[in-house]
């Protein structure tokens, strides 16, 4: 992830995301936190765009944000597919910026979109033993498998905890858990996303709001 001149003494900018799964119509809104909020910082905002090949996220200002706002939060109007986001804050003259947050996301189980994640075997249960594949397809010879699960800060990618072949995550089983589940392509798209919980089963959550 990107990171800029911060300040030793703060914390890491927080960033939430709501809704996290889009319905037709809805407005996403930002929100960021960080310490002493009324201290004159102004933020920034951005979304992410993925680069598989080097593992990273390239950062794009939002439209509307191409200077800082003195406002903590931003709405993205007429968001359809899944995305990613971020933002910094800065303050002083000359201006010293925090980190940039961690990357929210809000999800969409569409899968009409230009990239998609399909699951074999297509069923609604699996046993913890069997063996489970997310597949990416679409207009890209470059893929990554993405997760991310309750709890944690940020997102992994599928060598944490399975194993990539081609635009093929096999996932390990052992090392899988309650989370969400989608695929980055290397012209910079996002799939539709799938939640999987674990108990005993695993289980596939295509959802739709």
């Amino acid at each position: 992830f990107l990171l800029k001149n911060h300040f030793p003494t703060e914390p890491d900018p927080v960033l939430t995301v709501s809704p996290s799964w889009l319905s037709a119509g809805a407005s996403v809104t930002l929100n960021c936190s960080v310490k002493d909020p009324s201290a004159g910082w102004k933020f920034y905002w951005f979304k992410i765009v993925p680069r598989p090949s080097d593992k990273s996220y390239r950062a794009e200002q939002l439209p509307g944000s191409s200077s800082e706002t003195e406002q903590d939060s931003y709405i993205v109007h007429g968001q359809t597919h899944t995305a990613g986001y971020q933002f910094r804050a800065g303050r002083g003259d000359p201006v010293y910026y925090s980190y940039y947050s961690y990357s929210k996301f809000v999800w969409s189980a569409d899968i009409h979109s230009s990239a998609s994640l399909t699951v074999s075997p297509d069923r609604a249960q699996h046993f913890t033993s069997d063996s489970v594949s997310l597949s990416c397809e679409g207009n890209s010879t470059e893929w990554r498998v993405m997760r991310f699960s309750t709890g944690d800060s940020d997102s992994s990618t599928c060598s944490t905890w399975g194993t990539m072949t081609g635009s093929t995550c096999h996932i390990n089983t052992d090392r899988t858990s309650d989370a969400v589940y989608w695929c980055e392509s290397g012209s910079g798209e996002f799939s539709n996303a799938v939640n999987i919980t674990v108990q005993g089963m695993i289980s596939l959550h295509y959802v739709f709001l």
